[in-house]
């Protein structure tokens, strides 16, 4: 159920990319479509006016959507700026009297982590934090034990259901579909099991490479940015338990114990990668060991997919840019027509850059003889996502619905799953840009059929 709707939004890092790439198009949409009407303020360091804020947001949504003069026009009215430092107890004190009389308040953090600790105690002491909510970006902590001292440190002036800790790729359209695809139909259920799926392969590739953000990409890799977060939080939602109901904290609760019975992983699961030309990138280092590309190999040890092969890869500079979950079901039980050596029944789901559905089977090939043929049974394509991620997730976030939010719990449990081999000396291969990563991968994926390749078509 959700708490009461928010009166107030204030935006930390307002001056910054993140706002500029997406905070500010995402609000001049949500004015569009009638779901922003409280005052929104921006907080930064920068001694600037409401007005130059307002320039600045002016050219963000120009470059990112268009834009919307009328729309533009009423978010503007909306908006004021706070100037200061964010240790600086009078930062926050001027926050404050901007509020006026709201009550409560959306918090965002738009800012590097290790400032979020002094935000927090700032707007607690200030008086700011009741009632309040905490919006804090990614990434969650570098390992498990930053992250449960980030949580005891949020706790210290925020309580657990107050924090809402924000990826972005659980607000696409596609994504949330993969979570609705799979409780809203009967045929699913008796067939989700070990007993009838023999693996499943989630693939994230990109084409091109960091794209200038070589020093951010030193500090992570892939495993910490997209395999940690993004990719277990898909997995959690095609392989949890269905939950007591269809609200946030049941849902969360499901995606917690899928994540709590992933096997940890060891050195032997994962191979990393890096494509040839990284270490000439801006920012990089010229002996870099960071990985571009992750591929790695899953247990989930429970009754539904004990046993069950479970391959996740990401990296960049791949062959194709997409993404997408392939799930392979066993083979018929015996030789009853001309099965055998065929193409295994496939369900797919694509993510991106285009949206569908298939089911691969096997169908009668015309003509007297019983022969078959491989086919797509059942496809749905859908384009475009009508609701960009932020936007949806910021109009959640007002009306205080966490479902697509996560906790405290899950951000641990996602750790614990990668946390022994982060700090492990791994082998780092080269692959070639525009491969599928390097051939050493391919091991992982030998009892399973092998990767599949993936095509953005």
């Amino acid at each position: 159920m959700s708490d009461a709707h928010a009166d107030a939004l204030v935006l930390f890092g307002a001056t910054g990319d993140l706002a500029y790439q997406q905070i500010f198009p995402a609000l001049q949409s949500m004015i569009r479509h009638g779901r922003l009407d409280v005052p929104v303020i921006g907080v930064a360091r920068p001694d600037w006016t409401t007005d130059r804020l307002c320039a600045r947001m002016k050219e963000s949504v120009a470059a990112h959507g268009g834009l919307d003069p009328e729309a533009y026009e009423r978010l503007a009215a909306r908006v004021s700026y706070v100037s200061g430092d964010y240790s600086d107890p009078a930062t926050f004190d001027r926050l404050r009297e901007a509020l006026g009389s709201a009550v409560r308040p959306v918090f965002y953090l738009a800012i590097p982590p290790s400032l979020f600790a002094a935000v927090a105690s700032n707007l607690a002491r200030s008086g700011s934090a009741t009632g309040a909510r905490l919006i804090v970006e990614k990434p969650f902590g570098r390992d498990l034990a930053s992250a449960r001292a980030l949580n005891a440190t949020l706790h210290e002036s925020f309580p657990e259901n107050a924090i809402y800790r924000i990826d972005h790729f659980l607000g696409k359209e596609p994504v949330q579909n993969l979570l609705y695809f799979r409780f809203a139909n009967t045929f699913l259920e008796p067939i989700w099991n070990a007993r009838f799926v023999a693996s499943i392969q989630i693939t994230m590739a990109e084409a091109f490479g960091v794209r200038g953000r070589g020093r951010f990409y030193e500090e992570v890799g892939a495993l910490r940015d997209v395999f940690q977060n993004h990719l277990l939080q898909v997995l959690s939602l095609l392989a949890m338990e269905p939950p007591s109901s269809n609200d946030g904290p049941a849902i969360e609760s499901a995606k917690v114990a899928l994540l709590q019975a992933i096997r940890p992983l060891q050195a032997a699961d994962v191979v990393r990668g890096q494509y040839r030309g990284y270490r000439q990138e801006p920012g990089v280092a010229p002996e870099s060991s960071i990985e571009t590309y992750v591929a790695v190999r899953l247990a989930v040890e429970n009754s539904r997919w004990s046993g069950v092969p479970i391959l996740v890869r990401a990296g960049k500079c791949m062959a194709e840019t997409v993404t997408e979950v392939r799930v392979a079901f066993a083979p018929p039980a015996g030789a009853f027509f001309d099965s055998a050596g065929a193409p295994a029944n496939e369900l797919r789901f694509r993510l991106s850059p285009d949206v569908s559905m298939t089911l691969r089977a096997r169908i009668k090939r015309p003509g007297e003889e019983m022969v078959g043929e491989d086919a797509a049974l059942v496809e749905h394509r859908q384009t475009s996502d009508e609701m960009p991620p932020y936007e949806r997730l910021l109009g959640d976030a007002l009306r205080g619905d966490r479902t697509l939010f996560g906790s405290e719990a899950g951000v641990e449990a996602a750790w614990v799953v990668v946390n022994d081999v982060l700090s492990t000396a791994q082998p780092l291969h080269i692959y070639e840009p525009g491969s599928w990563g390097p051939s050493e991968a391919a091991g992982l994926a030998a009892s399973a059929g092998g990767w599949v390749e993936c095509s953005a078509q």
